[in-house]
């Protein structure tokens, strides 16, 4: 028996390489997961590694072969990892111009436990659409970890490759543990009628 069923969501920065960590620390905490990629994303992953990990296929597309089917289980958390720049934006006004942020849009729309996790410079973090992306999805409930709170800002512009390796994979899935146990309890405290 499994506590939970992760979908992650991968995008094209150099995290991406490592996103097995993810899907190792939810298995240790007997959750079930599943990685999509954006286009991008697919230049950093390795699919085939990722797939017998998981045993689910890497998605990037909207069918990624005849024989797969949709025997995903239900979705009790999201999280978008690493999360760049461009795609928080796109989450943020709702753009699904590709199968990994259609399912994005849909999973936030059902309100499933979200956590974003960006990797992006400090000066597009700067940038006016980046701060206005990341409070409307801060305001539409979902938990992006940036900030001294989270303790992970963005990495000075020309850094990022000595800043991947500190990537907060742990943290990032706890957190979505912790939002995916807060909506059950919440659900399992209300009156049934």
């Amino acid at each position: 028996m499994t506590d939970g069923h992760l979908q992650i969501v991968v995008c094209g920065a150099g995290p991406a390489a490592d996103v097995a960590q993810l899907v190792k620390a939810a298995q240790e905490r007997s959750w079930t997961a599943a990685v999509t990629a954006t286009p991008s994303a697919m230049d950093f992953i390795e699919p085939q590694p990722l797939e017998n990990l998981t045993g689910h296929p890497v998605r990037s597309t909207y069918r990624s072969s005849p024989n797969t089917g949709r025997s995903l289980p239900a979705t009790d958390a999201l999280i978008i990892a690493p999360a760049t720049y461009n795609s928080i934006n796109k989450v943020a006004r709702g753009l699904a111009d590709n199968y990994a942020m259609t399912s994005v849009a849909e999973l936030i729309g059902r309100q499933v436990p979200t956590v974003i996790v960006p990797f992006v410079n400090a000066a597009l973090a700067a940038r006016a659409p980046f701060r206005h992306a990341v409070a409307s999805l801060r305001d539409e409930g979902v938990r992006v970890l940036l900030g001294a709170d989270d303790q992970w800002e963005p990495h000075p512009p020309g850094s990022g490759n000595e800043r991947q390796r500190a990537f907060p994979w742990t943290v990032a899935f706890t957190t979505a543990v912790r939002l995916a146990h807060e909506i059950r309890s919440a659900a399992a405290s209300r009156p049934r009628s």
